[in-house]
């Protein structure tokens, strides 16, 4: 399946592709050349999430998040971990 390359280098990767290597929006992807000269396009490693980014997204998930867990969140503490003491 031959896909037009846009005048900025862009591509679009097939839905049936992409589900495959489970890519959504905002994935990274890595283009590697093998010993033969073969391109081979893989999903490129994820990037450590920020906790305001896990809060957002667990927000999404559940209706409701209490005071609590947001404020776990946001120190960067996980679910049922002592906070930590800072002094």
């Amino acid at each position: 399946m031959g896909m037009p390359i846009t005048t900025k280098g862009q591509v679009t990767i097939p839905k049936p592709m992409r589900d495959h290597m489970g890519l959504a929006p905002g994935s990274r992807v890595e283009f590697v050349l093998d010993a033969e000269g073969q391109v081979i396009l893989q999903k490129a490693g994820t990037p450590t999430e920020s906790r305001f980014a896990r809060a957002r997204r667990s927000a999404s998930r559940r209706n409701s998040l209490t005071t609590e867990e947001i404020m776990k969140l946001t120190r960067g503490e996980e679910w049922g971990e002592a906070p930590v003491d800072a002094g």
